[in-house]
């Protein structure tokens, strides 16, 4: 296990201006799980240690031990203490399907949920009118969602779709795709674009990462089978849980 007594002195996490003192703590722990500093079943000390350690209140060690359980980075088992939680099963899913997040988690018996974090109509830019082939007076309907599966915090997914192919996306719950097939709109086929990036603080924060941390970005532009473009998709997916596979085959 790594050595807390340096890990956890105020000078490896502690920085003036960038939030309160639990949610830096709650990063910097988040970044030595992730890096594989600290591994599953490691147990942390108690919250006085931490307290003591780190020169900081148990008030404030408490919240940031909850934002960790609550974002499925440790266990807390009673009586015991915290652990880090192991990672499980990595998610293997196709490059090559047209599968939604909720019917992908739905298949492995994970209980999938959303996080609306912004949806409605607005103005597009200039890259919402390039790829969907809108004209400037058009507006475009945006669904950003933090994506989850058992509770743990997953995928990030900025969506971007033409006004008369979404009219109303106030009524987008938990699945795009689900509601666009009951109007006879869902893409059909698309196309792809995946890179390795380093997570942003406000991504790294959605997501339960530390900043910098490494994740795979991936750019979806979908389409009809009449080959217009109706939904763009850019969507940042934690790399320690997703394995994204592709077939090859010979023409």
């Amino acid at each position: 296990m790594t050595d807390f007594t340096v890990e956890l002195t105020a000078s490896q996490w502690f920085r003036e201006g960038r939030g309160p003192r639990y949610k830096q703590l709650y990063r910097h722990i988040v970044g030595l799980i992730t890096s594989g500093e600290l591994a599953p079943d490691d147990q942390l000390p108690s919250e006085r240690e931490i307290a003591e350690i780190a020169q900081i209140s148990r008030v404030t060690v408490r919240k940031a031990i909850g934002e960790l359980a609550s974002a499925g980075m440790i266990e807390q088992r009673h009586g015991a203490g915290s652990f880090v939680r192991g990672q499980g099963e990595r998610f293997e899913q196709s490059l090559s399907s047209l599968v939604s997040f909720t019917e992908n988690l739905q298949a492995r018996g994970i209980v999938s949920s959303s996080r609306v974090l912004l949806k409605g109509l607005f103005r597009p830019t200039p890259v919402e009118t390039t790829v969907l082939g809108l004209a400037s007076h058009h507006q475009v309907a945006r669904i950003h969602r933090l994506r989850s599966g058992d509770g743990v915090p997953m995928a990030l997914e900025y969506s971007s779709l033409p006004e008369d192919i979404l009219p109303r996306p106030e009524k987008v719950d938990t699945s795009l795709y689900d509601l666009l097939r009951t109007r006879n709109t869902a893409p059909t086929r698309a196309i792809q674009r995946v890179k390795a990036v380093n997570a942003t603080a406000s991504v790294a924060e959605m997501l339960g990462l530390a900043q910098g941390a490494a994740v795979l970005q991936i750019d979806r532009t979908g389409y009809l089978t009449t080959g217009r473009p109706i939904e763009f998709t850019s969507g940042f997916y934690r790399s320690e849980i997703y394995d994204f596979v592709s077939e090859l085959r010979l023409d």
